[in-house]
């Protein structure tokens, strides 16, 4: 069943005009509270955002790569405290693949918005232009942004052909796996 969600797992930028259950919203929520964290000490904070208004400007965080937010019923902002684990960056990775395929299991898109050492215009960052409209504090980063609804467009899997195998090795690295 796993292999056959991240198979199907597309990023989806186009959503239905429904909005999200408020139980799939749950869901989401506690899957990404059960990712797991280096040493346990779960540094990520989560903000659910159905404000039609605060989608609006969040997709405007950068020059590329956001907008589509806009048109989404749903996003989910992850932001950790750097002071509570050095790999706080890679705890909420975790947490945001989580949310994906959380999202994929239920019937719904995604789509991961990267925030952290993005700008927004000018000298401006990405991660500042989301702090200010959600009222996240200085001592939390902001990693990323996940756009979550219906599809509203299908796309077809990734065939196999197209994974790059080359990249993996067996035993040592330039020793070439071979499949099977």
């Amino acid at each position: 069943m796993f292999l056959s969600l991240i198979e199907k797992r597309r990023s989806i930028r186009q959503f239905e005009q429904r909005p999200v259950e408020a139980e799939k919203i749950d869901a989401l929520v506690e899957a990404a509270l059960r990712a797991p964290s280096s040493r346990g000490f779960n540094p990520w904070r989560f903000i659910i955002v159905t404000d039609k208004g605060l989608l609006a400007e969040l997709s405007k965080a950068k020059e590329h790569g956001s907008s589509f937010l806009e048109g989404a019923p749903l996003a989910i902002v992850v932001c950790a405290d750097p002071a509570v684990s050095d790999v706080w960056v890679e705890d909420t990775s975790i947490a945001t693949i989580f949310l994906h395929l959380a999202a994929a299991s239920m019937g719904l898109g995604s789509c991961w918005i990267q925030i952290r050492k993005r700008m927004h215009k000018g000298a401006d960052t990405a991660e500042d232009h989301v702090r200010q409209i959600l009222g996240i504090p200085e001592n939390l980063a902001v990693e990323s942004m996940v756009g979550i609804g219906y599809p509203a467009e299908e796309k077809a899997p990734h065939k196999k052909e197209s994974l790059q195998y080359e990249k993996v090795f067996l035993n040592a690295y330039g020793h070439s796996y071979i499949q099977g």
